[in-house]
């Protein structure tokens, strides 16, 4: 499926990426992969079967069977995350899990395990991939490749807003504090280590509007992707 287009958006939690992947996916009507969701239904899905986040083996075999799956009901309308067919966002979409989801994703093993199911992703007419190393490992040569950043700060006001609307109660200085710790897991791992992907487009949305972000965005793919570029919002 080489010949099938790829955009990776790649960066850490909280930069916009899964809003600006969703814009992108349904503009042009193409595929999209959380690759995020992938190791948070891993993690979840071997909390649920009382499997230790340890057992790199053990980790490895569940990753090469995971049967996900995702589904918009609309354009405006979250992303639902099916395993096995059953929906789990709301499970998935912790920070316990998010937490746990950056701990596995260290090991070898699992990433390896994982790359060919992401990969698995890219059909026709398009992919659209949101993660943290789309761009570097898992399409390199994605034909667009993006990455997302903003300050720990504002990323840590981002989810604890989200969250706040979602019903959760969180505590801004943990949340801050995980933010971090994950950050610091997600750049310093040995393998796929997160960081822009050669000829990457950096995008900075710290002060930025999701409408502001998305503008730029598709002006990026209005020149990479000339004949499509009819197919993109023109406001």
């Amino acid at each position: 499926m080489a010949d099938v287009p790829v955009i990776t958006v790649d960066g850490p939690s909280g930069t916009g990426k899964g809003t600006i992947s969703g814009m992108i996916a349904s503009s042009l009507k193409w595929h999209l992969l959380d690759s995020g969701a992938l190791y948070r239904v891993l993690a979840y899905s071997a909390t649920t079967d009382n499997i230790g986040l340890e057992d790199v083996m053990a980790l490895a075999e569940i990753a090469a069977k995971l049967d996900v799956s995702f589904k918009r009901e609309s354009t405006t309308s979250q992303l639902d995350i099916l395993l096995n067919g059953a929906n789990v966002t709301a499970q998935v979409r912790t920070e316990d899990c998010g937490n746990a989801a950056s701990k596995i994703a260290i090991y070898p093993e699992v990433r390896e395990a994982l790359l060919v199911r992401q990969q698995a992703f890219r059909q026709r007419p398009g992919l659209i991939a949101d993660g943290r190393d789309m761009g570097t490992v898992v399409f390199p040569d994605a034909p667009l490749k993006l990455f997302l950043t903003a300050t720990p700060e504002e990323r840590a006001n981002r989810r604890h807003k989200q969250l706040k609307e979602q019903g959760f109660s969180v505590n801004l200085a943990r949340l801050s504090a995980d933010i971090a710790e994950r950050d610091a897991r997600d750049q310093e791992r040995s393998q796929s280590p997160l960081m822009p992907a050669i000829g990457a487009i950096v995008i900075d949305t710290t002060n930025s509007s999701v409408e502001q972000v998305g503008r730029q965005v598709m002006e990026a793919v209005s020149k990479v992707f000339p004949k499509i570029a009819h197919q993109l919002p023109t406001n």
